[in-house]
């Protein structure tokens, strides 16, 4: 499960020591756009060893490494593999070939650590005009990619607009991804919400991007991630009534029905996927039926 992940500076010691008391189901260790080119190499031995000395317990480890037209994404690979996080962040990725590239990169390295290959997952980051229109080419690329991640800084100034709260100039992007990340079948994420101070803000965006269909959503802060994680995690309404409609599908089973009424709205295949979606993430969380 994966509500939200929280960004943390690779060349921050502080924060990259407490990325685990933060409340995010993922934090980004990331060497790119928070370290400076003379720190890039510092950076990478404090996250390299941070991952290796410290127990994240349930919190996953993504690294953002920087990207592929620069010198130090390899360098990058190299330090962090060994230390197994479950993705990679690859930050301005602009076409599937990008992806099979690092990818091709990853292959080696895991073969020469031993590891099974797609060990360590890829995560596309889409913060290009291209990249976005490349979204499902990139998504169904290599099996490596797990999940699509929208960047709405870097694409706002690619696109050459002001980048709002309100975020009507992303909502193309935005959609675009989800259905392409969707069509690919991995997951999709969304931007952060820039805005530290703006409570009413962060709540307003992160219940948008449920309603599109991210999976989850991303952070800067973590003031953040409460809001985040209560938005994209199911309501005890949402888990009882998931309940409901898989008695009642059991019931229509026994009966011989491909569908059946519930509360007055008929319960057929997609109802029932999404129940069992919701009954999936609220075990994840500890949920119970009327508790």
């Amino acid at each position: 499960m994966r509500r939200s992940m929280l960004f943390l500076p690779g060349n921050n010691p502080n924060m990259l020591i407490n990325g685990n008391c933060l409340g995010s189901d993922a934090v980004i260790f990331d060497l790119e756009d928070a370290v400076s080119p003379a720190e890039k190499d510092a950076a990478r031995i404090l996250v390299r060893n941070t991952m290796r000395y410290m127990d994240f317990g349930g919190c996953e480890i993504i690294v953002r490494i920087n990207s592929i037209d620069t010198p130090y994404w390899k360098q990058d690979i190299d330090a962090i593999l060994p230390e197994k996080p479950a993705l990679i962040l690859l930050p301005k990725t602009g076409s599937a070939q990008d992806a099979l590239e690092a990818d091709a990169y990853i292959t080696q390295v895991e073969e020469k650590l031993g590891f099974a290959r797609n060990t360590v997952g890829l995560m596309p980051l889409i913060e290009t005009a291209m990249g976005v229109e490349n979204a499902y080419a990139i998504a169904s690329s290599t099996k490596r990619v797990q999940a699509l991640f929208l960047g709405a800084e870097d694409l706002t100034a690619d696109l050459q607009c002001k980048r709002t709260k309100e975020g009507k100039e992303i909502e193309y992007a935005r959609t675009r991804l989800v259905v392409a990340a969707r069509a690919a079948g991995v997951d999709v994420y969304d931007t952060p919400f820039t805005d530290v101070n703006d409570d009413e803000g962060i709540v307003k965006d992160a219940e948008y991007a449920k309603a599109l269909g991210f999976t989850g959503k991303s952070s800067i802060s973590p003031r953040h991630v409460e809001v985040i994680n209560a938005v994209f995690s199911p309501t005890q309404k949402d888990v009882d009534y998931a309940y409901e409609v898989m008695e009642a599908i059991a019931l229509a089973k026994q009966q011989g029905k491909g569908a059946i009424a519930l509360h007055g709205k008929m319960i057929d295949a997609p109802i029932v996927t999404r129940a069992q979606r919701t009954i999936d993430m609220a075990e994840a969380l500890g949920m119970r039926r009327g508790n």
